[in-house]
């Protein structure tokens, strides 16, 4: 941190997804910290603490790293900590947490978290846990109720329509389409040379939260700075599988801007937003009923993104 850092209101969690329910805690720090004249913080982990906790078991991502950072500073955070998460920070006792981090680093006149926040050594800590060492070391502590559309919104709910192909569900519990995003590869080309659909190729991250194999509409659009295309977006179809037809092993994840067979995006940075599901994936009998699928399938992904 900074020598001259003064005191601040922070909030904690791992954030991925950056949903609904973040977005109230995060909008309550900053709340709390205009009343206060104070810069608002927010203190996030990568690895995700259960690859730590439980080696083998990361979770999917919702979010890369960059696009959580940016989604937190969307929404007025001053600053974003991304801490390190290792075994050893995770055997931190709940004090010594709130010690070494809160107090003396960032030097904490609130803090804001969910109200189901645990912390420290094995989860012992809680919220009441984190009150009573705000009194002891002088700052206010408040848990934030979470958001429910009758199942409280989490990124582990999220992950779970993703995987069923849920993107209607989970955008509506981000607040935005899901987005996946990678570097546009060389795949074997059928999209433009055989079907007449060039697809960009997009090989995303590990971990990457894919939805389930199907095809929907959504959006691509170039990120990559600079680039011909930088900041073009454009109506997508979008298929996710292994593309049966062809008797395909790897799991890809392809999309077709529509009406555009100009684009050269190999090697560039793009983003996949998905706006609606539009069927399972299918293995046809002969590339003409999979190219007549396609067509329809075009068809009704320009239908639905340009209402």
């Amino acid at each position: 941190m900074p020598g001259d850092w003064g005191r601040s209101v922070v909030t904690i969690g791992v954030f991925d997804g950056v949903h609904r329910g973040h977005q109230r805690m995060v909008r309550r720090a900053v709340a709390l910290a205009e009343h206060l004249g104070l810069p608002s913080v927010v203190i996030t982990f990568d690895p995700h603490p259960d690859e730590v906790v439980r080696p083998g078991s990361h979770p999917p991502r919702l979010t890369t790293a960059r696009h959580r950072t940016e989604l937190l500073g969307d929404l007025g955070v001053d600053a974003v900590c991304v801490l390190p998460f290792t075994l050893e920070f995770s055997r931190m006792t709940p004090d010594e947490f709130v010690q070494a981090i809160l107090v003396d680093r960032l030097r904490a006149a609130g803090v804001v978290v969910g109200e189901n926040f645990r912390f420290g050594h094995k989860a012992v800590g809680d919220v009441e846990t984190l009150r009573q060492l705000g009194e002891k070391y002088d700052f206010v502590a408040e848990g934030v109720p979470l958001v429910s559309n009758g199942e409280a919104i989490s990124s582990s709910l999220i992950r779970r329509w993703l995987a069923d192909g849920e993107v209607g569900a989970a955008a509506e519990a981000l607040g935005r389409p899901h987005r996946v995003e990678g570097v546009v590869v060389r795949g074997h080309q059928r999209g433009r040379a055989l079907l007449g659909f060039p697809t960009a190729n997009v090989e995303s991250p590990p971990f990457t939260a894919i939805p389930a194999d199907g095809v929907y509409a959504g959006w691509l659009e170039c990120t990559q700075s600079p680039s011909p295309y930088e900041g073009q977006r454009w109506p997508a179809a979008i298929s996710i599988g292994t593309n049966p037809t062809f008797e395909g092993v790897e799991r890809t994840v392809e999309a077709y801007a529509l009406d555009r067979d100009d684009l050269d995006l190999y090697g560039v940075h793009v983003v996949v937003d998905f706006a609606v599901r539009l069927r399972d994936t299918v293995k046809f009998d002969s590339i003409e009923a999979l190219i007549e699928q396609m067509r329809r399938d075009v068809d009704e992904a320009r239908r639905l993104l340009s209402g």
